[in-house]
């Protein structure tokens, strides 16, 4: 992940492409920031944490600027967010996340929206990093709801 990150860095200095060099700048210092905190080199795991936080904090801005009417930098925040999923392994679709779910809700036996976070830790460890957690919660609810 990180001579990947690197040669996309060197290639964009290369071919001039300002907005790709300013998002894969953004991203190699966010993760040198994530390593500092931990005193040690992160694992591509990590990395794609890293950058799964930096796609949502993008995802914010654009309903943020949604609201105040601001269509041209919703275009460009949507533009870095693509550049960014570039770093993300394949997300599951929304079948297999439901697979994945009705297993845990066989295992977990819930019987009410209060079983929520047991239901969503278990998940969590299976499906971090591999699918949306925020489409993962509301799949979760709709399921709880219709017991």
């Amino acid at each position: 992940m990180r001579e990947r990150i690197m040669i996309d860095l060197k290639n964009a200095m290369k071919n001039q492409n300002k907005e790709i060099l300013n998002v894969v700048r953004m991203v190699k210092g966010a993760i040198q920031l994530e390593e500092i905190n931990k005193k040690r080199e992160l694992n591509d795991e990590e990395m794609v944490a890293v950058i799964s936080k930096q796609i949502k904090t993008r995802k914010e801005t654009i309903a943020d600027l949604e609201k105040s009417g601001r269509t041209d930098l919703i275009k460009q925040t949507e533009r870095e967010i693509s550049i960014l999923e570039r770093y993300m392994p394949a997300m599951m679709s929304e079948e297999e996340i439901n697979k994945t779910i009705d297993e845990v809700f066989k295992e977990v036996n819930p019987t009410s929206q209060a079983d929520t976070g047991k239901v969503m830790g278990k998940l969590s460890g299976l499906l971090k990093g591999k699918a949306d957690m925020s489409l993962v919660n509301k799949l979760v609810k709709e399921k709880l709801n219709n017991l």
